[in-house]
């Protein structure tokens, strides 16, 4: 799998065509599963924030399938969000929630706390430590962490709320 990932082309003209229309659209263009070439070549073009609904951090959990430190600095500097996700794979080690709040602080010292949010995956696909009814385990892990009580509210929710609000068109509109 990572080879194949790796050895994956980039954007074709089609695609940076559509990414163009996306934005012109107000589309969220989320750079999940997409190879290290596409990520590059969307970091290139994007003229909007970009999101990652659901991603690990490398240099947490060194596998092709999280995002490297260029990468996320891509999507901050876009005004984006990355949506740390909760399972096995981009998530490594005997205590998935350590892992998690590792790569919630990794992000955080890296490119701020306002790029943070939850990518759970409670997709029902992927099993995760926890379902969202104990949310209050990783709460709890934060403030451990020191999390200050605005920076749990922005990962918890707020972030996205708040890119979705400024970029989104109103319904009043």
């Amino acid at each position: 799998y990572q080879r194949r990932v790796r050895e994956k082309g980039g954007l074709t003209e089609f695609g940076r065509k559509v990414l163009t229309r996306m934005e012109e659209l107000g589309v969220f263009v989320d750079i999940a599963h997409a190879s290290e070439q596409t990520i590059e070549d969307v970091c290139q073009l994007a003229t909007k924030p970009l999101i990652s609904s659901h991603t690990g951090v490398r240099a947490v959990c060194d596998t092709v399938r999280n995002l490297n430190d260029k990468q996320i600095q891509c999507v901050a500097k876009t005004g984006g969000v990355l949506g740390v996700t909760f399972f096995r794979g981009p998530q490594c080690g005997d205590n998935l929630i350590d892992s998690i709040v590792r790569s919630i602080l990794h992000i955080r010292n890296l490119v701020g706390v306002r790029h943070i949010a939850l990518g759970s995956d409670f997709d029902g696909f992927v099993q995760t430590p926890f379902d969202s009814s104990q949310l209050i385990q990783l709460t709890q892990a934060l403030r451990n962490e020191r999390f200050s009580e605005e920076e749990i509210r922005l990962i918890m929710g707020d972030n996205y709320k708040n890119l979705f609000l400024k970029y989104l068109p109103s319904a009043s509109k």
